[in-house]
């Protein structure tokens, strides 16, 4: 599935996932291959995804997901840097 990570001032990541996770307002999510279609409000905390069996991880000060046909695109308000 492919994941895009945009700010309102550049894109943090394009490319083919396995897995992702995501700090939802009413609880942390995670996104696999043919997941149904969602869109949600995300808090601060720790996005992790997989590529090639490594786990990648950012941290967003909150934004929102849309997951559609393996899709995921999520809009953060802002990377923290850690």
């Amino acid at each position: 599935m492919h994941l895009e990570i945009i700010t309102p001032d550049k894109t943090i990541f394009n490319g083919e996932v396995e897995s992702a996770t995501f700090p939802g307002s009413k609880g942390s999510f995670q996104v696999l291959k043919n997941h149904a279609a969602l869109i949600s409000s995300l808090d601060k905390g720790k996005v992790t995804y997989r590529i090639n069996n490594n786990e990648q991880e950012i941290v967003v000060n909150g934004g929102v997901v849309e997951v559609l046909n393996d899709n995921i695109i999520l809009l953060a308000e802002e990377i923290i840097e850690e």
